[in-house]
C-alpha cells in the first residue's frame, strides 16, 4: 500500500544549497577547525537571510533530500554486508549526537535519528517530518548537523574526504542532463 511519505511524492527542494552547506561543513572539519570563522558564519546568515521563506523552506527540503540520499547510499552498502541500515547506522548516529549537547539538545534527537529511520526504510525524511507540524529552531541546527554526520560517516567508510558530496554532486549532473 502507498505511503503519503512516499519519496515520490516529496518536494527534492535546493539540493545544491544543502549540499553547498553541507561541503563547506566537511572542510571546516577536515581542517580542523571546530568553530565556523565569524566572517563565515556572516556570510551563511546574509544567504539565509536572502532566501525569504519559500527558499528557506527549499533548503531544508534539499537537506532532508541529502539525508534521504545519504541513507539510501549506506543502506545499499548495509545489504551488501547483509546488514541493517538502522542496525548500523542509527545508533551510531545517535550515540554521536548525545555526545554534541550543544547541537542536539536531547529533544531533538528523536526528531533526527527518526528523520534517518524514515529514510532507511523509504520513506521521505521531509515527508515524515511534516506530519508533526513546522520545523522548530533547534531542529534546524540538527537537520543540517545530521546530514553532516551522514555525510562524514560515508566519507569514512569510503576513505574519502570527498566521497558523499561527490556522490550527490554526480547525482545532480545526470539529473541535470536527462
Amino acid at each position: 500500500m502507498p505511503s503519503s511519505c512516499d519519496p515520490e511524492h516529496a518536494p527534492v527542494g535546493d539540493v545544491d544549497a544543502a549540499l553547498m552547506m553541507i561541503d563547506s561543513r566537511l572542510k571546516q572539519i577536515r581542517d580542523g577547525r571546530t568553530e565556523t570563522a565569524p566572517d563565515q558564519q556572516a556570510m551563511i546568515n546574509q544567504y539565509i537571510a536572502t532566501l525569504g521563506p519559500r527558499g528557506v523552506e527549499e533548503l531544508l527540503d534539499g537537506a532532508c533530500t541529502l539525508i534521504y540520499m545519504f541513507t539510501q547510499w549506506l543502506r545499499a552498502a548495509c545489504t551488501k554486508h547483509d546488514e541493517d541500515v538502522i542496525e548500523h547506522v542509527v545508533p551510531n548516529l545517535v550515540a554521536t549526537m548525545r555526545m554534541m549537547p550543544k547541537t542536539f539538545r536531547p529533544e531533538i534527537i528523536p526528531t533526527m535519528s527518526g528523520l534517518v529511520v524514515a529514510a532507511g526504510t523509504g520513506l521521505s525524511p521531509n515527508l515524515w517530518r511534516k506530519q508533526y507540524g513546522e520545523w522548530t529552531e533547534p531542529e534546524l541546527t540538527g537537520l543540517e548537523a545530521t546530514a553532516f554526520l551522514l555525510a562524514e560517516h560515508i566519507n569514512r567508510i569510503t576513505d574519502d574526504p570527498d566521497f558523499a558530496t561527490r556522490m550527490v554532486a554526480d547525482a545532480l549532473s545526470r539529473a541535470d542532463a536527462d
